[in-house]
Formats: C-alpha cells, structure tokens, sequence
C-alpha cells in the first residue's frame, strides 16, 4: 500500500480527525510531507467523507498539537539532546535542528508565523521556540495563524482538483525546494554579512591601537 492509499484509508477510516491525526504526526515526523497529506485530505472531502470546513479545522489543530509537543521537548530537553535524537531518525539529522534554531534566532517570534510555509523548518522551529520558553499564548497565536493559511490553501487546492489533486504536491515539491534553496542562501548571506562586520570592526581596534601605541590622537 502507497503512502496516499494509507492516508486516505485512515481519513475514510477516522473521519476528518484522521485528516488531523495525519497532520499531527507530519509536524513531528518532518520527512512525511504535509505537501502530500493536506491535498490529500481535500481530494477525500470531494469525495464526500467530510465537509471542507471540517478539514482545514481539524488538520489546524493536528498542526498545532504537533507543534505543542516538539514546543515542550524543546523546553524540556534543549536543543543538544534533541538534535543528537534527530541524528537517530530516518531522513532526518541534527543539522535539521540546528537550522530551525539558527533561523529562530535570526528572526526571533517571527519565525513560528514565517516558518510554517518553509519545509523542515514548518516542523522543527517548535523546538527553538521551546528552548527560548517563548509565550506559550504567543506561540499558539502565531502557530494557528501560520498553519491556518498553509493548511487552508493545501486543503482547498485539493478539493478542487479532486483526482487531479497530485498536481499540487508535485507544484508544491518544487515549491518546498525553491524556498528551502532560498532560505539557506538567505541564512547564509546574512551569516557572512555579520563575519564581514565583526571583521571590520576588528581591523578598526587594530588601526586605532596601533594609532595610541604611536602616540598619535585617537
């Protein structure tokens, strides 16, 4: 059995609140695509099983239980331990974790809206904002908020398209690449921008010591 047909098994199995355990176990278990679920949920509302409403409601809150829990293992374990278990997990390392905490880092509570539309990083930016202890109501708002849009317009893509819902995760894998693509060249740039900074600050303690040492005027 393909992972879609399993899907769709447990969604005509469990009702819409298989749609929604499906999207919990996604935010926890990055390498099973929401890309692939929330079309497929969409396309099994066409059919009938569920009203669309429904779906995008619950899958919100399969989003949001998922990020609660990888919220109080960030905050229960730190980010170390967790990213040593991510080197243990199929399709996932630690280098994963350490992106989601440079990226949360780099934008601060931001990061839990913004992230939700950025592969790997929609799951696991949980985790940093758990290490910080960020609000927990702040954390929830931005997290509904980011998996409300991104889930709404999966769901209703495929229900749309129906059978012809494979369209969107094949959009949406290049979509994920491009953006993963770009946020890495983003991080990167940034990160060389403040090296370049601190660089030349340095040079300039240097120019202006060596100024005093010759007994000039700083």
């Amino acid at each position: 059995m393909s992972i879609d047909e399993w899907a769709i098994s447990i969604m005509e199995t469990l009702g819409v609140w298989g749609a929604a355990l499906l999207v919990a176990i996604e935010s926890l278990f990055p390498p099973i695509p929401s890309e692939l679920i929330l079309p497929l949920a969409g396309f099994t509302a066409s059919r009938g099983s569920f009203d669309l409403i429904s779906v995008i409601l619950t899958t919100t809150a399969g989003s949001l239980v998922g990020a609660l829990l990888l919220y109080a293992l960030g905050r229960g374990l730190g980010a170390e331990r967790l990213a040593r278990w991510a080197d243990r997990i199929p399709l996932m390392s630690s280098e994963d974790v350490e992106k989601a905490m440079a990226w949360f880092h780099r934008f601060g509570p931001a990061a839990v809206f913004f992230g939700r539309f950025i592969p790997i990083v929609r799951s696991l930016i949980s985790i940093p904002a758990g290490v910080d202890r960020m609000r927990l109501w702040l954390f929830v708002l931005l997290t509904t908020l980011g998996s409300g849009l991104w889930n709404t317009l999966f769901v209703v893509l495929g229900f749309v398209l129906g059978e012809n819902w494979t369209i969107v995760e094949d959009i949406a894998s290049r979509y994920s690449r491009g953006v993963l693509i770009t946020a890495i060249i983003v991080l990167a740039a940034i990160i060389a921008w403040r090296i370049l900074r601190i660089v030349r600050r340095e040079r300039a303690k240097r120019r202006e010591a060596a100024r005093t040492d010759d007994g000039l005027e700083p």
